[in-house]
């Protein structure tokens, strides 16, 4: 609760989710919608280092619809978490080997616009048993709120919280047979009871949506029994920054269009133009084949800009500096720094004047914090 309450002081869009909650399974037969389950999602993110409080949360609709004009979903969303039961494993009165079903909605509001306005806030407490879960929680997961609402399949997000959760652990493996997998993914029993469709219409696609939006990619072996697969050995994998760097990137795309980019088949429309000359098409081949030729007779401009990524990528200028005048911390915490107090005015920096401000300011926090220890 102390790292949620630290995130939500930050205004990111990072939150975390308690581990315990995330590992509760579904009632048997029961799983949640996506649409419900990022409901959940925000929620949690809302109450933030308060979640395990008894005391009642409050989020505005429009938080919630995202572009749609109608609230009728969010009446459908909220009916759902309070009817959708889980299960853990407890002890009966009599100290014997019990099963405890629980929701963990316990009550909500949801304010009714006049006038017909789209406006309104919902109000909701959890129940004793989600608050207890929630502190109790020893580990928690990291997760990114437009991750959340960006991916179009539940067990892609149920798959999502589960790496989040393992990559913070630092156990970034997760052995499990059918029945935890089913479980844990909310897949009914009746569904793809032929392994070939989980893989096909769970599995790959929550795999290629994670590697896509997550800060992780995901790969799983598949461990047989005779014929029959009996476990999955799932491995999540952080990114390298480039990657994460497009995965940023793409978060600030619109949704619209990211099966196609994930796919690689989106179009690229080519207007009709007059055809060239001959000898303006062999001066174009000339001038292409001298730059590819000399890649160094056009140096990039040093300290033409301060980089908006890692500096252990493409900002060697940069880089070097960090190193020799920041005294041993890392050099992309005192870049973030940086970019945190310049804010716009880097946009004016360039050239020597950028050099000593970014050496200035690197010497600065050496000095005001010493070496790190």
């Amino acid at each position: 609760m102390r790292v949620a309450a630290t995130l939500a002081g930050k205004g990111g869009e990072d939150f975390a989710k308690p581990g315990k909650l995330i590992e509760v399974r579904f009632v048997k037969g029961q799983s949640l919608s996506l649409t419900a389950s990022r409901l959940l999602a925000l929620m949690i993110l809302t109450a933030g280092g308060d979640a395990w409080r008894d005391i009642p949360h409050r989020m505005r609709k429009a938080d919630i619809r995202r572009g749609h004009k109608g609230n009728e979903r969010i009446v459908d969303m909220l009916e759902e978490l309070h009817r959708t039961l889980f299960a853990e494993d407890d002890k009966s009165w009599r100290g014997k080997r019990a099963t405890k079903r629980f929701s963990l909605i316990q009550a909500s509001w949801e304010e009714v616009e006049d006038d017909d306005k789209e406006t309104g806030w919902i109000e909701w407490q959890f129940t004793p048993d989600a608050r207890r879960l929630i502190q109790e929680s020893q580990t928690y997961a990291v997760m990114n709120r437009q991750a959340v609402l960006g991916f179009r399949s539940a067990y892609s997000l149920k798959l999502y919280e589960e790496g989040a959760l393992r990559l913070h652990r630092r156990q970034p493996v997760w052995k499990v047979d059918m029945v935890g997998l089913r479980a844990a993914l909310g897949i009914a029993p009746e569904k793809y009871a032929d392994f070939a469709q989980l893989r096909r219409k769970v599995l790959s696609v929550a795999k290629s949506e994670i590697d896509q939006l997550a800060h992780f990619t995901v790969d799983w072996t598949e461990l047989r029994r005779g014929r029959a697969v009996n476990e999955i050995e799932f491995r999540f994998t952080p990114k390298a920054a480039p990657a994460q760097l497009e995965r940023v990137d793409e978060l600030a795309r619109h949704s619209k269009g990211r099966t196609a980019r994930r796919e690689n088949t989106v179009e690229t429309v080519v207007e009709d133009s007059p055809a060239l000359p001959d000898n303006a098409v062999a001066a174009i081949v000339a001038n292409l084949t001298n730059n590819l030729a000399s890649p160094d007779r056009a140096p990039r401009a040093k300290f033409a800009r301060f980089p908006s990524g890692s500096l252990r990528y493409g900002a060697q200028e940069f880089y070097d500096i960090a190193l020799a005048s920041g005294g041993g911390w890392d050099v992309d915490l005192i870049a973030s720094a940086y970019r945190e107090k310049m804010k716009e005015r880097l946009n004016a920096l360039s050239g020597p004047k950028l050099e000593m401000s970014w050496k200035g300011h690197c010497e600065s926090f050496y000095s005001r914090r010493g070496r790190p220890s």
